[in-house]
């Protein structure tokens, strides 16, 4: 059995990029993965320092996506990895959410998402399930 999961999921959303969760990564305290994940596109930038100020996840990834921003160059090759960091740096910084992550066994983790095929997956079976995978791998990892 798959756990399905999202931001707004009454018992799982603390697997979510949007869970208030915090944690330090390369020297700066971060809110939250996504605002970790948003600013790495413009490391270097006064972009980095507005978003991982923003107020909330969603405020970060709005300001991440903000289309007259031009992301670093090598942001495709790089953003599995950043992404597999964060997540990492949350589940290990947070006791309880690290148990609670691998309480979750061998289960198939899915990002339910219809709109971001990359990240998630759609309740068809379509998408790549990027984000379940990394969260998996680092369960392995960490448990």
């Amino acid at each position: 059995m798959a756990l399905w999961f999202k931001s707004k999921h009454p018992t799982l959303s603390w697997l979510s990029n949007f869970s208030k969760h915090g944690f330090e990564l390369e020297g700066s305290r971060w809110a939250s993965v996504e605002h970790f994940y948003q600013a790495q596109k413009y490391a270097g930038t006064e972009a980095w320092s507005r978003i991982r100020a923003a107020g909330s996840p969603m405020e970060a990834r709005k300001a991440g996506q903000d289309r007259s921003l031009t992301p670093r160059e090598d942001w495709e090759a790089v953003k599995l990895e950043i992404m597999r960091q964060a997540l990492w740096a949350k589940f290990d910084q947070n006791r309880r959410l690290k148990q609670m992550l691998i309480d979750t066994g061998t289960e198939e983790l899915v990002h339910e998402s219809s709109s971001d095929l990359f990240w998630g997956r759609s309740r068809d079976g379509e998408g790549e399930n990027q984000l379940g995978q990394l969260l998996m791998r680092v369960r392995d990892e960490l448990g």
